[in-house]
């Protein structure tokens, strides 16, 4: 069920997504070489939590950190650890959320570790663009396909692979709400696009093929192919005036 917010509850959510905003910033900050991912999630979880909020991800279907960082090849819920050392050179895709009175902002960016290959550039310039072409998409009145299709065309026109297996949602009072946003798709087909409504959408495109793989934790999930994979997301509400973008920083 799609669950429309009022304005109200757009406004506690709006701070949700400030918060979750800030946070992921504030990770971005902390990706240099020798740190390790799990400072990063130590960061994030801090600073969420004294802003009075909850780390959405923290023991969501058991998950056991606030963020998921994900290096290199690495495509999405790459768990933090203290081994896991960032060196020069690698990507590194951070997914922040936050809880605040009842409402959740979800947000995610790739960083670069220091300097990085033209390849990896190339992949993460084109991964943002891609979020842009969906959110300019998104539009009242259109339809779900409108978002999937624009983030497709982007990014396959320069040659990289769109992840059919995990795909953006509505977020809310839920983390994972109705409906589904897929990176993919056809244009003026799937549900319609209504004021009231916010969704995360979240691109995750692949230098390589399509095709990913869950590693033996249960949730890392890396490309089949070893390839890089770049992911980067916002919370948007559908206004009547148009998309508008909710996981602003300060």
């Amino acid at each position: 069920m799609i669950v429309l917010k009022t304005s109200r509850e757009l406004k506690i959510m709006r701070e949700a997504c400030r918060i979750s905003a800030n946070a992921l910033k504030l990770a971005g900050k902390a990706v240099e070489p020798g740190v390790s991912t799990w400072e990063i999630d130590r960061l994030v979880r801090r600073y969420i939590e004294e802003q009075g909020a909850t780390p959405s991800f923290l023991g969501y279907g058991g998950f056991p950190a606030s963020a998921c960082i994900s290096v290199n090849d690495v495509v999405i819920h790459g768990i933090p650890h203290k081994g896991t050392i960032l060196k020069q050179g690698d990507i590194v895709s951070v997914d922040v959320g936050a809880v605040f009175e009842g409402f959740n902002g979800d947000n995610a960016y790739t960083f670069p570790c220091g300097d990085v290959s033209s390849e990896a550039q190339a992949l993460m310039d084109t991964t943002r663009e891609s979020l842009y072409e969906g959110i300019k998409a998104a539009k009242a009145g259109g339809r779900i396909g409108d978002i999937g299709s624009a983030v497709q065309r982007y990014a396959e026109a320069r040659g990289y692979s769109v992840v059919r297996d995990y795909v953006g949602h509505g977020v809310g009072a839920k983390m994972h709400e109705d409906p589904s946003v897929p990176n993919y798709g056809t244009p003026g087909r799937g549900v319609r696009l209504l004021p009231g409504m916010t969704i995360a959408i979240e691109p995750m495109i692949n230098q390589g093929v399509k095709e990913v793989k869950t590693l033996a934790d249960g949730w890392t999930t890396v490309t089949a192919d070893g390839k890089l994979s770049a992911h980067f997301e916002h919370s948007v509400a559908i206004t009547p005036d148009g998309p508008v973008i909710l996981t602003l920083p300060d």
